[in-house]
């Protein structure tokens, strides 16, 4: 860092530390009960689906400077609308749910630690305690964990890393036979469209692109080295756990499935470091979650103005966002497991993504890019949002459901909230 500017690699280890967080820990297990041992294959897939977002990232994001990310490159491709406040309030709707996720993954690992039977009661309890935790710590605030986040992002990243290095020497060749059937390949592609929500921390790059040293160039970089990194990550680790606890043992054990895995080659001191790792990694996301995104959605669905930083002020400002938030979020705890709650996730951000690549196909001539792989990078997330709305439908029909409600609903709630309001959503500079 010089002159207090972010450096390149300063960047990626941010964006990297944001990615490999609680999903790798989460939805491990429901990755192998959709597509069996080929999900190595879906992680590599979900990484270059990944790639075509990324794309549109680079170029917008190295010219538009904003906290409010994918609501930022609309306004400025499609213009202030419906539609974009439609989206603002699918993007605080995406932080919900993945606070949800956060708290489900830490319920799974934080009974499975102690020894306790996981059941809908015992989860439901501790997720409420853990929601209603981070909840008050938002309200009361807390530097001191602002300044903990470095030391839990060092701890996940080198459980993980240990985990790689030490159980590629154990693993049955025979459960990572690939199944190219034609019934397995397409679980491979719903498991590819769930999977994504993995990778979609990168665009935390170009919230700080104002503050880098020159981001037209270290932008892009960034955000295609931190993908290229973590799903070297994501695929070491899959084919470890895989590789040693095979698709029968990652379902049975998918609340806390990657704790399961060390067991066969660390014992229970494997289950335990792993299990710590994960209560770290799921308690830290669900509180940069809440006190970041959640916060700045919440007020930009409001009141239509993009904050210039990430405050956990902003909540007492709108102290109403943060009770919304949390109730909303432990109520998808509470009613979903964690493939619906996942797919969700996903089916939110990809909803984003098909407006943030449309828009970078209007500001092309401004921004940059190729025209013929814009159209094909917006092919692409399309063909996935389908197949994931497939996936939901043939076996998550409550998620399907879920999904598309708070679809409808977000815009009528806008259409209503603007002719009652008269609001507009102003872009940075505005």
């Amino acid at each position: 860092m010089k002159g207090g500017k972010i450096g390149l690699w300063e960047a990626v280890s941010m964006a990297v530390g944001t990615m490999v967080g609680a999903s790798i820990f989460s939805i491990l297990g429901v990755g192998a009960g959709i597509c069996s041992s080929n999900l190595p294959i879906a992680f590599l897939l979900s990484a270059l689906f990944s790639l075509s977002v990324a794309y549109s990232y680079a170029h917008l994001g190295s010219r538009f400077v904003s906290n409010a990310g994918p609501i930022e490159f609309v306004v400025r491709g499609i213009g202030d609308g419906v539609i974009a406040g439609s989206l603002s309030l699918l993007m605080w709707f995406s932080y919900v749910v993945s606070i949800s996720l956060f708290a489900k993954a830490f319920s799974g690992y934080f009974l499975a630690l102690v020894g306790l039977k996981l059941s809908p009661l015992s989860m439901g309890v501790v997720e409420v305690i853990v929601i209603s935790f981070f909840t008050a710590l938002n309200f009361l605030g807390s530097r001191a964990v602002g300044r903990a986040e470095f030391w839990i992002v060092m701890v996940k990243l080198s459980v993980l890393l240990f985990f790689v290095l030490v159980g590629i020497w154990s693993i049955n060749p025979e459960y990572l036979r690939p199944m190219v059937d034609s019934g397995h390949i397409r679980d491979t592609f719903y498991a590819a469209s769930v999977l994504f929500l993995s990778y979609m921390g990168f665009g935390l790059i170009t919230n700080a692109s104002e503050n880098m040293e020159d981001p037209e160039r270290n932008v892009p970089l960034a955000i295609y080295i931190s993908i290229a990194i973590v799903s070297l990550v994501y695929i070491s680790v899959s084919v470890v756990a895989l590789g040693n606890l095979g698709v029968d043992g990652l379902i049975r054990a998918k609340e806390y499935a990657l704790a399961e895995a060390a067991r066969p080659f660390l014992g229970e001191m494997g289950f335990v470091l792993v299990s710590i790792g994960a209560l770290f990694s799921t308690s830290s996301a669900l509180n940069a979650t809440l006190y970041g995104g959640a916060n700045v959605a919440y007020v930009i669905a409001k009141k239509g103005y993009l904050p210039d930083v990430f405050e956990r002020k902003v909540w007492f400002q709108e102290p109403e966002g943060l009770y919304i938030t949390a109730l909303l979020s432990l109520f998808f705890a509470l009613f979903f497991d964690l493939g619906g709650i996942s797919s969700i996730i996903s089916f939110t951000f990809l909803i984003l993504y098909i407006f943030v690549i449309a828009s970078h196909y209007r500001l092309r001539a401004q921004v940059g890019g190729r025209p013929f792989l814009i159209l094909l990078n917006f092919v692409v997330i399309l063909a996935v949002f389908f197949t994931l709305l497939a996936y939901q439908w043939n076996r998550s029909r409550e998620s399907f459901y879920a999904s598309l409600l708070v679809s409808i609903l977000a815009l009528i709630m806008e259409f209503f909230y603007r002719r009652i309001s008269g609001r507009k959503i102003r872009g940075r500079g505005d």
